[in-house]
This record gives structure tokens, C-alpha cells and sequence, in this order.
């Protein structure tokens, strides 16, 4: 019998590196298993997704109404506090300036506009340096209640053409009243030229 040096120790490294191979390779069909598994997890089936475009098409339709009135809301807020403040300004500047100034709202087409004016000499009115001409949304009903839709401010702060029947300034949304909210913001200026702002129901018309 021959004897080959080192036999022994060769049989034992095949054996190794055949236990590494199929370490290595149970290792890989492992992987190959979680990858499929998170593929499956992470994919939708259709009625998934169908179900998920049910659930967002109801909740739109519930809660559309209340985003519309929001929108509706806050558009009508602004356009009557913008009035509000042109009209403390006009005073403001009449006080400061000595001077007779008027907040004049005209009709233009369709909706209206207003400016401030200051009385440089007498019956000389002039729009004020800075302030450009404002305009109401037309999708608003508009109701000057002034005379000759005119608010005039005297140097002492007064409403110099105060009138105890007409003293008011209404916007009306008809969006809000066909949703039966508060569809009414009014402006009412009194005779010692403090200014009231109210929310209030005026109706459909």
C-alpha cells in the first residue's frame, strides 16, 4: 500500500469547503426568500385600491361643503375688513392732517371700486398719495347705504355726513346663504366716527 503524504488533511479540506458552499448557499436561497416575502408585503392588490378611491371619493363629498364655506367665509371677511380699515385710515388721516377726507365707493360695470380723497381745497377732492384704488369682488352683493355713497370724515374724527337712516355698508354671499350660514358682513359707521363691524343672516334674494 502506498501512502501519499498529507492525504488526510486534503479529505478534510474538501469536506470543509463543501459545508462553506452549502452554508453559503442556504445563506443566498434564505435572502432570496425575506426579498420575495417584502416584495409580496409591499405590493396592493385592486381591490385594495379601489377600496382606498371609495374611501377618499366619500370623505371628499362629506366634507367639500364645510371647505367651500371656509373659502366662501374668509373671501367675504377680507373684502369687508379691507373696508374697515380704509375707512380708520381715511379718519386717521383726517385727525392727523387737518384735513377733510372721504372714503367715495362707484359703481363700475358690474361690481364697485373706492378710494380715499382728501379735500385740498374747498370741493377739491383728491385721491391721497399711496393708496390705490380698491375694488369689491362682483360674486358679492353690495349694498352702499351713504348718501351719494360717499363717507366723509371731519378733521375732529366725526362723520361729517352722518345720517341716522343711511349709515351702513352690507356685503352679502349668496354661496353662504344657499348653505344657510351667516351670508352678511355689514360696516356701519356712526356719527362720532367709531366704526361697527357685524356678521349677520341677511337671507336668499
Amino acid at each position: 500500500m502506498v501512502i501519499v503524504p498529507g492525504a488526510p488533511i486534503f479529505s478534510e479540506a474538501k469536506k470543509i469547503m463543501k459545508n462553506i458552499s452549502r452554508i453559503s448557499q442556504h445563506k443566498h436561497e434564505r435572502a432570496r426568500t425575506r426579498d420575495n416575502s417584502a416584495s409580496a408585503r409591499k405590493g396592493f392588490t385592486l381591490v385594495e385600491i379601489l377600496v382606498a378611491v371609495g374611501i377618499i371619493g366619500i370623505m371628499a363629498l362629506v366634507f367639500y361643503p364645510n371647505i367651500m364655506n371656509t373659502l366662501e367665509s374668509r373671501k367675504i371677511e377680507g373684502s369687508a375688513r379691507e373696508i374697515l380699515i380704509t375707512l380708520q385710515r381715511a379718519k386717521f388721516q383726517a385727525v392727523k392732517t387737518k384735513l377733510n377726507h372721504r372714503v367715495k365707493f362707484e359703481a363700475v360695470g358690474e361690481g364697485w371700486v373706492y378710494s380715499i380723497e382728501r379735500e385740498d381745497n374747498p370741493n377739491e377732492w383728491n385721491i391721497i398719495r399711496g393708496f390705490l384704488r380698491k375694488s369689491i369682488p362682483s360674486e358679492f352683493q353690495v349694498d352702499i347705504d351713504f348718501p351719494d355713497e360717499i363717507v366723509e370724515f371731519s378733521p375732529l374724527g366725526f362723520v361729517a355726513n352722518y345720517s341716522s337712516t343711511q349709515n351702513t355698508i352690507a356685503l352679502q354671499s349668496l354661496k353662504l346663504a344657499t348653505y344657510d350660514k351667516p351670508d352678511q358682513r355689514v360696516i356701519k359707521a356712526l356719527a362720532g366716527g367709531s366704526i361697527q363691524y357685524i356678521i349677520a343672516e341677511g337671507g336668499k334674494k
